[in-house]
């Protein structure tokens, strides 16, 4: 079988380069220090704390969870409101 994804909308925001920080949403929040890192910032999801790296997305889910998603496939899978 072959399935289609709902057709939602998400909210999500883009990690800047290190140095050089993207304004996060206030939904986001400012991660505590020890959750940045040279290669990114650990956000807390359902699975346990995941590594997003600089560039990558960090999209609020349809339930308020966090996660991140690499630029291809969020390219590949979003597209704007």
């Amino acid at each position: 079988m072959k399935f289609r994804k709902k057709p939602i909308v998400i909210e999500a925001f883009r990690l800047g380069e290190r140095g050089k920080p993207t304004p996060a949403p206030a939904w986001f929040g400012s991660p505590p220090k020890e959750f940045v890192t040279d290669d990114g910032i650990l956000i807390p999801t359902l699975e346990g704390n995941m590594l997003a790296r600089w560039g990558d997305w960090i999209i609020k889910g349809v339930k308020g969870e966090m996660y991140p998603c690499k630029p291809d496939i969020f390219e590949a899978t979003y597209e704007p409101a």
